[in-house]
């Protein structure tokens, strides 16, 4: 009986033993984001090049989901490598119809961001510098705020519903 006893110790410690090291082995990738294939709508991306041509930005590229964006500095550090990164920045977020900032950040150590949680316009571009870089982005609604307006904290609306954007922003750190 104490034998019994022994071997179906080993063989739960075995089992037990086995199941940790499997386990560990195959890792599940925790990142809730998915990476989208959302574009901009040909009008979107007229209206755009409209502002673009408007206001003298002749440097600015057109990503193949309709945001426009000029790199002012491509950064020497870390790349943001997936939708799960921290990012560190400073912003500066305008309606490019009335060029009013409605929101921005620009203290010494930034404000962490996880890459996924940022508007599908950001999404698409900050994988394109490095920290340390600068950008500046022309984001359409569909790849914005689309048809949601924003309001402050007193209910004033802060950005229309199907507003342009044009967001500055310098990356300072990935993680």
């Amino acid at each position: 009986m104490i034998k019994k006893s022994i071997l179906s110790a080993k063989f739960f410690l075995t089992v037990v033993i086995v199941s940790l090291s499997l386990g560990s082995c195959l890792k599940v990738d925790k990142c809730p984001y998915l990476e989208n294939n959302n574009v901009a709508t040909a009008n979107e991306i007229a209206n755009i090049q409209t502002f673009l041509t408007n206001n003298n930005i002749t440097n600015a590229i057109q990503h193949s989901s309709g945001v426009f964006y000029v790199v002012n500095n491509a950064g020497t550090g870390a790349t943001t490598s997936s939708l799960c990164s921290s990012i560190y920045i400073n912003y500066s977020i305008y309606n490019i119809s009335s060029s009013t900032a409605f929101d921005s950040n620009n203290t010494t150590s930034g404000v962490a961001f996880t890459l996924g949680n940022l508007i599908d316009g950001v999404k698409k571009i900050v994988p394109l510098i490095k920290a340390g870089g600068s950008v500046t982005i022309f984001i359409p609604p569909s790849l914005g705020y689309g048809s949601q307006e924003l309001k402050d904290g007193n209910g004033n609306v802060i950005l229309p519903a199907d507003s342009y954007l044009k967001f500055e922003m310098n990356l300072l750190t990935v993680q």
